[in-house]
């Protein structure tokens, strides 16, 4: 490789570096509010949740950029083809973890019942952090070149998919339909965009994971069932 090439190469991966620690950061700041059991969002987090996302969107139009120059002026191997695309899928996907967060903080302050809420934020919490794990799991499978890593991302999507279900199911029963049926319904209603929107995060984190072991070994695991083989 150049050096020209490899300068080109290191400034993606220092930008895809940055990136990732600002999305995991947005994540905490998330975990942080659901903890909160507080349905007003502070001015302070609310302000630094937005600044982050500029900074996320940002990096995806820099890092495309980069990619793109890459490719049309450095002529890349076909090695270096593949490690330039899967980052411009896990970019992708980084960013709509993003918008992910984003969402939440537009429903929390929808949600009417508030104590219904407060009964679920631990749950919604235990949810948001195996959810968590995988995103980190899958940035290092990438940064370390472990394939592994990646392996335990995509198996666990199948864990945090049934805490889906089983939390939508508690919810309903922790809801006292006898008082405030309209205000439990718009509840319910905002919990479960809540917890889907936390179980993409989780697709996301798998979404990089394949990618991650695409530049790893050029396998192609999309739509695969079994990680195994």
């Amino acid at each position: 490789m150049n050096i020209q090439k490899e300068n080109a190469m290191l400034q993606v991966r220092s930008l895809f570096d940055e990136m990732s620690q600002v999305v995991l950061h947005q994540l905490d700041l998330l975990e942080k509010l659901i903890n909160s059991n507080s349905i007003t969002i502070p001015d302070e987090l609310m302000a630094m949740i937005n600044a982050n996302e500029s900074r996320i969107d940002q990096f995806e139009i820099s890092i495309s950029e980069e990619i793109i120059d890459i490719i049309v002026l450095q002529k890349p191997v076909a090695s270096e083809l593949r490690q330039v695309m899967a980052l411009y899928q896990m970019v992708s996907n980084l960013e709509r973890i993003g918008d992910s967060v984003m969402n939440i903080t537009r429903f929390i302050p929808r949600i009417k019942d508030i104590d219904v809420y407060s009964k679920m934020s631990e749950v919604i919490t235990n949810m948001l952090i195996a959810s968590v794990s995988m995103v980190q799991k899958s940035i290092l499978s990438f940064v370390a070149g472990d394939k592994n890593e990646a392996i335990w991302a995509i198996k666990n999507d199948v864990v945090v998919d049934e805490m889906n279900h089983k939390l939508i199911r508690k919810a309903i029963t922790k809801g006292n339909f006898s008082e405030e049926t309209q205000h439990l319904l718009f509840t319910f209603i905002q919990l479960n965009s809540i917890i889907s929107t936390i179980e993409r995060i989780a697709d996301h984190a798998t979404n990089i994971a394949e990618a991650s072991i695409y530049a790893i070994e050029g396998r192609d695991l999309r739509h695969q069932k079994d990680i195994d083989e």
